[in-house]
């Protein structure tokens, strides 16, 4: 049974939907939700799932990224996880931290990867006039938003959206991804998950 940490910064949802997945004849299990805010709502979201959970407060830290990254990786080791996921985890990671999980650490963007990489996805899909956005499920390089894509879910961008209205539909895609590319990942199997 793999060994599943998630990292968040916020509610917590795609951490939720894939808390919710890891169930039955899954290969993975939860064993720590972490984030790099003490109030992100989904800590209580993962206590209330019975989910061990911690924080490191980045903002303590004067902006010192490996000072931060150091702190964060002592909860992160002593729960000795086989996967690490993260899930709007909203903090960029040093290449030093990212080659100790190569191969192991997975993210969720809310683009079409290469597409879009960094902030404001939607607004930029909307506004380069694509028909389409989505999102993409990818191995964690040192690269910002790269690494080998194991997944993509791709929604039409509508008449009138805005990307408020697109990220909404685009999170709904987001549930339906991560959770069947951590499972199939899980398993030992690297076949990238389309779904539309």
């Amino acid at each position: 049974m793999k060994r599943v940490a998630i990292l968040i910064s916020g509610g917590g949802s795609n951490m939720a939907a894939l808390a919710d997945s890891m169930t039955g004849d899954h290969p993975a299990r939860p064993v720590l939700v972490l984030s790099n805010d003490p109030a992100a709502a989904g800590l209580e979201k993962a206590r209330a799932r019975g989910i061990a959970t911690a924080a490191v407060d980045h903002r303590g830290f004067g902006g010192d990224r490996a000072a931060f990254e150091a702190e964060l990786l002592k909860p992160l080791e002593a729960a000795a996880p086989d996967i690490v996921c993260l899930a709007g985890f909203m903090r960029v990671l040093t290449a030093a931290f990212v080659a100790r999980f190569e191969g192991r650490m997975l993210n969720i963007h809310p683009s079409l990867l290469p597409r879009y990489r960094g902030l404001n996805t939607h607004a930029r899909a909307i506004a380069a006039g694509d028909r389409e956005a989505g999102c993409t499920v990818h191995e964690v390089t040192a690269a910002l938003d790269d690494g080998p894509i194991l997944g993509q879910a791709r929604v039409p961008i509508l008449p009138g959206d805005t990307a408020e209205t697109l990220a909404a539909r685009v999170r709904e895609m987001e549930h339906r991804l991560y959770p069947a590319v951590l499972r199939r990942f899980a398993a030992g199997d690297r076949t990238p998950v389309w779904l539309s």
